[in-house]
């Protein structure tokens, strides 16, 4: 499973789209993002993708984590976070 990535540049409803085709072919996805704007563009693009996704029946939720990665020969924190199948409201 590929880890969607996003900046501060990124457009919601693009990374949107990706969320959902993402979770649609594999259950499951992870999306990462470093600073605080790349953390509100991912914010905003899963709420879009939960929208899409609610109206197929397929109720999602958000695991978020820190993560260490390398970018350049530096290690930077990312935010991860984790999209998995949800319940259904009763």
């Amino acid at each position: 499973m590929n880890v969607i990535k996003v900046s501060s540049g990124s457009r919601t409803a693009a990374v949107a789209g990706a969320i959902a085709g993402s979770f649609r072919e594999n259950g499951r996805t992870e999306v990462q993002a470093i600073g605080a704007g790349a953390v509100n563009q991912a914010m905003k693009a899963i709420i879009i993708a939960k929208g899409y996704l609610a109206e197929e029946g397929k109720p999602i939720v958000f695991v978020p984590s820190f993560v260490e990665i390398e970018i350049d020969g530096e290690v930077r924190t990312a935010v991860r976070l984790a999209i998995e199948p949800g319940q259904t409201a009763v």
